[in-house]
């Protein structure tokens, strides 16, 4: 089979088996294959291994995602390993063992694909599989279970002796198709890509179907009363009334982007009765933890507790925890130990409610979230048969803060200004606030997109990418209902919530006499109410995280220029300039900023002027529409036309640590207007 045949092979396996939940997850396992491909110095025939690089996904993974090595050097490398208290030190050694550039960075697990005399190498991590390998008595349930086709191996912490460990149990096992690696997960093995993917997809079926036969019905024990699931509608209320103190707490040492789940798997667990004796207990399968902490913070009250006596049991639990975590760094930490990285949990979870996890990221917190589920299921094989055993607290400690671990995440690059910082943007489906939106985004920021067309709302947010960088959400600013509805809709999705920007607005070009008390109210309520509305409302988010945050208002040039046939507009404008002034005074105590964009004549992709405020201002001053934006530039200093992006890029900069000290201030971009200077 040529290297081209090979490569599409495993690609193929490793899609299909990252697609399956009940296989692994995001980013775990790994896959390999062994064939023949030629010496770009030579010219030669040379035998290579192709294995998922560290940090790659099964289910995306693509060729620019492999690691490609020489098997006569890795095996070599046999001949020079120091023993097991060296280990880490073969895997830079990995990098002189590299066939050309190499491909992606050889992971940990390289050792395991290249020294099993196979062909083709899977090692992954299956809820049911990872439950057979954290049961007490896993050795007997892997005899039982799959007779002499599976062999048990017991816990040793990923890397090149775990490598050798299963290559002599292939050698000594001609009989064996793979392994259930005791506290971790399972390793197959077959002559060609079909054959180990239905080695791995046969011991994953027999482990679930043997738990489905032989398991207790009810390994969790009975439900708790008052802790049963609310309904949907009040469980997500709560949530919402939750989500900020919960931030806080997971964002105490450092910022974080958060998710919500209130799937039955972790609904029914919160609700039986071993909840908290399990859950302290912790998660076993490295690619758990590392992403989860050692153990979540969960909640010691009924669901039907009331919510101000919950959020004061959290932040007392909180506590210690802190305490807790810090006490069980100090147990396994010696001078090579890297520093603490945060004592906030990860997993939080609430009875009846749901749970909340928590990463660097949107996807990272989801990410998390779906390795808790997949934990609570590993907890409900092992019960069902066993006992539950995760790996011991030092071993757990061992691969935490292990140095190979810290090296990765050190050379991951420097977060962007914005990133674990989460925005709401209203009017943000088209013109200056969609320009917003998208360098927030850009910046690392999860975007909440919330307009009043709720259809634009998501075409404008799936420009940005997926859920996990931006949603679309339906709000009516003049609304208070509306308003709450989308910050619960914030919360839910994403955690919390740091950066508001008030955007929404209209304009109707009209002199004194044509004003109406109707165009008057529309345009008061919009702006000045809707920006009113929307602070309250997310101030009080602000407030109760205790993180700080930016509230921005879009006001105008108009706010403090005076010129003809604009009194609705640029009265509401003033009104919110100074609303301004005073949040800034108000929320300064609680580190909120409050500032204000005074943009003019944004032309080009501006919504407000497509909707006739354009033909109105230049039939005001005489001109053609089309040459509004030019008439514009005109008559400012710099003689530039504003655009969208150039007011996004002014409450991008005003929202960054450049300007932490700096609030109740208002930002001409306007190319320079010298009778809008401010005074």
């Amino acid at each position: 089979m040529d290297a081209d045949t090979t490569i599409s092979a495993l690609l193929g396996r490793s899609n299909a088996l990252g697609a399956d939940p009940r296989v692994t997850n995001y980013a775990g396992g790994n896959t390999s294959a062994k064939g023949v491909g030629t010496d770009p110095v030579t010219g030669e025939p040379v035998e290579l291994l192709w294995v998922k690089g560290s940090g790659g996904d099964l289910g995306t993974l693509t060729p620019v995602g492999l690691a490609v090595l020489r098997l006569d050097r890795v095996r070599a490398l046999q001949d020079v390993y120091p023993g097991v208290e060296r280990e880490d030190e073969m895997v830079a050694a990995f990098d002189y063992t590299l066939h050309g550039k190499g491909g992606a960075a050889p992971s940990i697990d390289t050792a395991m694909h290249a020294l099993v005399d196979a062909p083709h190498v899977d090692h992954l991590h299956p809820d049911a599989g990872i439950a057979i390998a954290t049961a007490a008595d896993g050795q007997a349930l892997t005899k039982r279970i799959f007779g002499e086709q599976v062999v048990w191996v017991p816990w040793r912490r990923p890397g090149f002796q775990l490598g050798l460990d299963i290559a002599a149990i292939k050698r000594e096992n001609p009989q064996a198709i793979g392994t259930i690696l005791g506290g971790h997960g399972i390793t197959a093995w077959g002559a060609t890509s079909d054959e180990v993917e239905a080695n791995s997809r046969w011991i994953i079926d027999t482990a679930e179907r043997y738990i489905v036969e032989h398991g207790e019905a009810e390994p969790f024990g009975s439900t708790r009363p008052g802790y049963e699931a609310l309904r949907m509608d009040e469980r997500h209320q709560r949530a919402a009334v939750l989500a900020p103190t919960i931030r806080g707490i997971a964002g105490h040492d450092k910022p974080v982007v958060g998710h919500f789940t209130d799937s039955d798997v972790v609904l029914d667990f919160l609700a039986s009765e071993r909840a908290e004796e399990l859950a302290a207990l912790g998660t076993s399968c490295p690619d758990h933890f590392l992403r989860t902490k050692v153990k979540p913070l969960i909640l010691d009250l009924p669901a039907s507790a009331p919510i101000e006596e919950q959020i004061e049991r959290l932040k007392t639990l909180h506590e210690r925890y802190r305490t807790d975590y810090q006490a069980y760094y100090d147990r396994h930490a010696d001078g090579t130990s890297p520093a603490i990285r945060g004592a906030d949990p990860l997993i939080v979870l609430i009875p009846g409610v749901g749970m909340f996890s928590y990463g660097k990221d949107a996807q990272t917190a989801r990410v998390a979230g779906e390795f808790y589920v997949n934990a609570i299921n590993v907890m409900r094989g092992a019960e069902s048969l066993s006992t539950y055993t995760p790996i011991e607290e030092a071993e757990k400690f061992r691969i935490e803060y292990w140095a190979l671990e810290e090296a990765k995440l050190q050379r991951m690059p420097a977060p962007k200004k914005l990133a674990a910082r989460i925005a709401l943007v209203t009017g943000a489906a088209s013109g200056i606030g969609k320009a917003i939106a998208k360098r927030l985004a850009a910046e690392g920021a999860a975007v909440v997109i919330a307009d009043l067309d709720l259809a634009k709302a998501k075409e404008a947010a799936a420009e940005i990418g997926g859920d996990d960088l931006a949603i679309g959400v339906a709000a009516n600013v003049t609304d208070a209902g509306a308003i709450d509805r989308a910050i619960q809709q914030t919360l839910l999705h994403f955690g919390g919530l740091d950066l508001i920007v008030n955007n929404a607005g209209l304009s109707l070009s009209k002199s004194l006499l044509e004003t109406t008390e109707q165009d008057w109210d529309l345009q008061h309520d919009v702006m000045a109410k809707g920006s009113f509305l929307v602070s309250k409302a997310a101030a009080k988010v602000l407030i109760e995280q205790g993180l700080g945050g930016d509230i921005v208002y879009i006001s105008s040039k108009n706010s403090v220029f005076a010129g003809p046939n604009n009194i609705a507009y640029s009265a509401t404008k003033a009104d919110q300039a100074h609303q301004v002034r005073l949040l800034a005074a108000e929320l300064g105590e609680h580190g909120v900023r409050v500032n204000g964009i005074n943009p003019d004549g944004v032309v080009r992709g501006s919504g407000i002027f497509a909707s006739g405020w354009g033909a109105n201002r230049a039939k005001t001053y005489g001109i053609e529409e089309q040459d509004l934006g030019k008439f514009y530039a005109r008559r400012t200093i710099l003689k530039r036309e504003v655009v969208p992006e150039n007011v996004a890029n002014a409450v991008y900069a005003i929202c960054t640590d450049d300007f932490s000290h700096t609030t109740g201030l208002h930002i001409p971009v306007d190319a320079g207007v010298a009778a809008a200077f401010l005074r």
